[in-house]
């Protein structure tokens, strides 16, 4: 099989999840027999987002950015296999469907578009739903991270029959004395600190983490690792806050390790991989309660409901008094979570697709 694998979001300004799910995902199933990948993406001047380089090569149509995504959804064109000689199949990474003849199999992470649009500009949300709209016609396939965006995709219309849950996994990496000690002096760190890493959105719901452990006695610092996205992220606050922009990836499983806990309270997400990087590499993490995070933290965290700023602050407070169980749940819940996996997953839906043995 021949896949045209859709990679735009490497060089978005902040490529997010969808990044980082592509890339990983795709690093698998380069190497996953009777598969040969090949990457798509516009033609951009500059390199990819530093930190979100494609793990395959990468082929160019002949625009790129959002005149590529206009172009796609409004004249269907260019069409993604033009560049890939001999495709069987299209695999759209994000919800933007590419133009093609081809078999489309699309991976959709969450719909917060519909679930919370004012989140969302005008624009965005109008690119989102009509591209939605195209892959609940056109894709014979689709992949949701999450059970959750299972059950969003049924409730707006796809047809159940054509979805398939495709959890994602996580990298673990061993992290040293010596590694945690480099990134306490690279950042400035204190001994305790409460960390967050996310990209900095409203649905990430930063404001209420800061506000939360602004009531609490003697709460740690907030540490806030994560490019800047778009609208109104933060509150002034008394509480000690600090920001340390992009952190590269080779950072982030020693920040994880030194972290006292890993806060991650979001308001909605289609999966929740920083939830699991966490818990791969030692951090008790507390979440929110009746999302995809739940799901994806299987037991093994402190949950808390997002829209409850008193709730934050006591699921914060327990954590920090179980810290010991927390990190040996975490573990053990991110060890039954792997890319192969993803993997795997993805490459029987191709199979599936293109009337292969599944």
């Amino acid at each position: 099989m021949r896949i045209a694998y859709t990679l735009e979001q490497c060089w978005h300004r902040v490529p997010g999840g969808t990044g980082i799910a592509a890339i990983e995902a795709g690093r698998e199933l380069a190497h996953m027999d009777g598969v040969e990948m090949v990457g798509v993406a516009g033609r951009h001047l500059r390199p990819p987002t530093p930190g979100f380089f494609p793990p395959m090569p990468v082929a160019s149509l002949p625009l790129g950015g959002p005149w590529l995504y206009e172009a796609w959804l409004r004249v269907k064109w260019p069409k993604a296999e033009s560049v890939v000689e001999g495709a069987d199949l299209v695999h759209a990474t994000t919800i933007i469907a590419p133009a093609t003849s081809l078999p489309l199999v699309a991976t959709i992470h969450d719909l917060a578009f519909i679930r919370h649009p004012e989140f969302f500009t005008d624009h965005g949300n109008k690119v989102f739903n009509k591209s939605m709209n195209i892959l609940r016609r056109k894709a014979a396939i689709v992949l949701c991270s999450s059970q959750a965006t299972v059950d969003d995709c049924v409730s707006v219309g796809f047809d159940s029959s054509r979805l398939r849950l495709v959890p994602l996994g996580v990298r673990t990496h061993d992290v040293s004395d010596a590694d945690i000690a480099r990134v306490r002096t690279a950042f400035n760190l204190p001994q305790e600190f409460v960390l967050f890493v996310g990209t900095l959105e409203p649905r990430k719901n930063l404001t209420r983490l800061i506000e939360a452990l602004g009531t609490m006695r003697d709460a740690p610092p907030l540490v806030v690792v994560g490019m800047d996205g778009w609208g109104d992220a933060v509150v002034a606050t008394t509480h000690d806050v600090r920001f340390t922009g992009f952190v590269a990836a080779e950072d982030l499983p020693a920040l994880y390790a030194a972290c006292s806990v890993f806060a991650y309270p979001s308001v909605l997400e289609g999966y929740g991989l920083p939830v699991l990087e966490a818990m791969a590499h030692g951090a008790p993490v507390v979440t929110s309660r009746g999302t995809s995070t739940e799901e994806v933290a299987g037991g093994a965290a402190v949950l808390v409901d997002p829209l409850d700023i008193e709730s934050i602050a006591h699921g914060i407070s327990t954590a920090l008094s179980d810290v010991a169980s927390l990190r040996a749940r975490g573990f053990t819940r991110a060890q039954q979570c792997t890319w192969k996996k993803t993997a795997e997953l993805t490459v029987r839906a191709y199979r599936e697709v293109l009337g292969g043995v599944q």
